[in-house]
């Protein structure tokens, strides 16, 4: 019997790739897991592949380089935060501020959507390949979304300030933790911080003179 010929080095098996699905989310799950512990610089494609299980060949398969393995992982996790859209047409214009800041404090609040999101911010803060990503997630997926839906003009802008606002203190709150904003009840920094998002989207129709 002839022996089969060695695989090459650097790519994976065909029985590997076609673990299909259940791979690729075992893959997508260890890399959360190292950026989360790790941050963006320290996490490897290497540590991911042995996370996961497989051979870095596979992940390379499914992602390309460590930024691309980073774009899918940050995108599974930035899932939650793409419906805030959505809240700005859930009911009148006039409490839709308040609407968007509970929206996007109980992202936070949640410990299972919080974790994700600390690692993503914390990496963003500190590597400019990880902070193009987040960047380019956030003004595509997030920001067009939420400008498209806002009738007025300035429409961009208008979302952009109060995603401003709103990151700002999620910021201090959650990553920096700085007191007392990081203790105090989740209520009062929604009802302070509400009637500021909501002059964002909703205020000045022209530029003030």
């Amino acid at each position: 019997m002839t022996a089969a010929a060695p695989r090459r080095r650097g790519r994976p098996s065909r029985s590997q790739v076609g673990q299909g699905p259940a791979t690729r989310d075992r893959i997508l799950e260890a890399a959360r897991t190292e950026f989360a512990e790790r941050g963006y610089e320290k996490a490897s494609v290497r540590a991911i592949a042995k996370t996961a299980g497989v051979d870095s060949a596979l992940v390379h398969h499914y992602f390309g380089t460590k930024e691309q393995v980073f774009e899918a992982a940050v995108e599974v996790a930035f899932v939650p935060a793409l419906h805030a859209s959505e809240v700005l047409t859930a009911g009148s214009v006039t409490d839709v501020g308040e609407r968007l800041t509970r929206f996007f404090f109980g992202v936070w609040e949640n410990p299972a959507t919080r974790a994700p999101l600390l690692a993503i911010v914390r990496s963003a803060l500190n590597y400019e390949a990880a902070t193009a990503v987040v960047r380019r997630l956030v003004s595509a997926q997030l920001l067009s979304r939420i400008a498209g839906r806002i009738e007025l003009p300035d429409a961009r802008l208008r979302a952009e300030l109060a995603a401003a606002q709103l990151v700002g203190a999620a910021i201090l709150r959650y990553v920096i933790r700085v007191e007392p904003l990081a203790s105090v009840p989740a209520e009062d920094v929604i009802v302070r911080i509400a009637p500021v998002v909501q002059g964002h989207l909703t205020g000045f129709a022209t530029s003030p003179e």
